[in-house]
């Protein structure tokens, strides 16, 4: 066996689950992989916490774990089959809403901010970034960064940009601090489920 194939073969990271010329399971187990991270997002945008000062959801959450646990390519994948399966009527957006009408509302631009915070984060823990506390979490604060970036601008064009702003960022901060406590926790883990570590 060659240098090269021995390298392949003994691929972990999402590089080599996403490639299957070079793993013969590795398309199967995308699929699952993919499978697995839209139930848990469909499952994270019905959980809700009462905590002031805003409702605490755990979608953001998910969405930050599956792209630093996944990498790039199959974490933005995840998240967009997750919204394919929405707007094909499924009930796994917040509130079991579903349909292009609910995507094109006040949440559209969150969720298209899901599928590039999935891809960055994803990137930065391909980088390495994930084997250091620190940087884990300046991934993750950039990942929310990108979130509220498109969520807010989306949000503008609807309802203005100060309305926007202080609606849908500002009283989020502090549940979004906590959530990326939390995933910098959940993170060693779901790597090591799928094969990073």
């Amino acid at each position: 066996m060659s240098n090269s194939t021995a390298k392949a073969a003994a691929l972990t990271t999402s590089h080599g689950i996403w490639d299957p010329s070079e793993q013969p399971m590795a398309a199967f187990r995308a699929v699952l992989m993919v499978a697995f991270g839209v139930i848990l997002l469909a499952v994270s945008a019905q959980f809700k916490l009462p905590i002031p000062p805003v409702p605490f959801t755990l979608q953001t959450l998910v969405v930050l774990v599956i792209g630093a646990a996944y990498g790039w390519r199959l974490g933005a994948t995840t998240v967009i089959a997750y919204l394919a399966v929405g707007y094909m009527g499924f009930g796994v957006f917040a509130n079991g809403a579903s349909g292009g009408a609910y995507m094109m509302s006040y949440t559209g631009g969150y969720l298209v901010g899901f599928v590039v915070a999935a891809g960055v984060v994803g990137w930065l823990a391909e980088q390495g970034w994930d084997k250091s506390v620190i940087w884990t979490a300046v991934s993750m604060v950039i990942g929310s960064l990108i979130i509220y970036a498109f969520g807010v601008a989306w949000l503008a064009s609807i309802i203005g940009l100060q309305a926007a702003f202080w609606g849908g960022m500002v009283k989020f901060l502090i549940t979004d601090a906590i959530k990326i406590a939390i995933a910098m926790v959940a993170l060693p883990g779901a790597a090591w489920l799928v094969g990073r570590r």
